[in-house]
């Protein structure tokens, strides 16, 4: 499988990870992006991330197996 990156445009001042994943596609629903959470599949700025609305803010990765998507400002 290619490496996927996703620029993901936040509108506001975080999005909670299991929101996140769903929204990119990379989970299929909210229950699916739960489950890859609660099984250490998800990385945040290169580290484990097991609570599953941990808030992502502008700047930071999150990395589930070949995807990874960036966060950033979305344009005014």
């Amino acid at each position: 499988m290619d490496n996927t990156h996703i620029d993901f445009e936040l509108r506001g001042e975080y999005i909670t990870l299991d929101a996140l994943l769903k929204a990119t596609g990379l989970a299929t629903s909210g229950g699916h992006a739960k489950q890859l959470i609660a099984d250490g599949q998800v990385l945040v700025d290169g580290a484990t991330e097991l609570r599953k609305t941990c808030k992502i803010r502008i700047g930071q990765q999150v990395q589930l197996g070949d995807g990874r998507i960036t966060l950033r400002a979305a344009e005014v």
